[in-house]
């Protein structure tokens, strides 16, 4: 797998979509539901994998004070978690756990540039080699961080739940099953992905689930 196409603004998300609209039938009926579909593009590097760890298993508003925390304490860069103590990293919100994983990232020492122009499944290979980062996370950042065109993330439930919906599936698929359904969307594999997630929170509101 090679970096593939690079998602730069609205309008390659435009393409992507209108080129999947016209080969899967379900996608060109979730569209019209969904409106224009969000780019969802974010700054690359070591602070926005420490944020990605920040945020497991706790909910988005208690990631975003313990972010906070660690942005006041200036403990979002590599050196500064290395030279921190535990009780730091403590003091701004970090469970033990993730403390260790913040300092496995920052001894990892990923070349971020490097991965800019590295082939997808290096990227995905290099970061999950880090404890604490899992596919799911590796792949987000490869779609969002990267602006990878043709990344899915299979695990995703909600990836999955809407699939389940838009295509009338008898039950949720699989990660393996959502895998091989996402061969057929590729080289806009990460578009898909926007228009299922789109699709998903139509369909729970339209469920009146929010």
């Amino acid at each position: 797998m090679t970096t593939g196409r690079i998602i730069t603004s609205d309008a390659c998300v435009a393409e992507g979509a209108a080129d999947l609209a016209t080969r899967c039938p379900e996608f060109a009926r979730a569209l019209p539901l969904t409106g224009p579909l969000p780019l969802r593009l974010r700054k690359d590097g070591f602070d926005e994998l420490l944020s990605a760890i920040v945020s497991q298993q706790i909910s988005t508003a208690a990631a975003a004070a313990v972010w906070k925390k660690m942005k006041t304490a200036r403990l979002t860069g590599p050196r500064k978690i290395a030279a921190a103590s535990d009780d730091d990293l403590r003091a701004a919100g970090l469970s033990r756990q993730k403390v260790r994983y913040a300092r496995e990232l920052a001894a990892a020492r990923i070349n971020y540039t490097s991965l800019r122009t590295a082939p997808t499944d290096e990227v995905i290979a290099t970061l999950i080699a880090v404890p604490g980062i899992g596919r799911w996370t590796a792949e987000i950042y490869a779609m969002f961080s990267l602006g990878r065109a043709d990344v899915f993330a299979h695990g995703d439930l909600a990836l999955q739940e809407a699939a389940k919906s838009l295509f009338a599936l008898p039950e949720r698929p699989t990660e393996r099953a959502m895998r091989e359904m996402a061969e057929g969307w590729s080289p806009w594999r990460s578009v898909a992905a926007r228009i299922l997630w789109a699709y998903y929170r139509v369909d729970k509101q339209r469920e009146g689930i929010r």
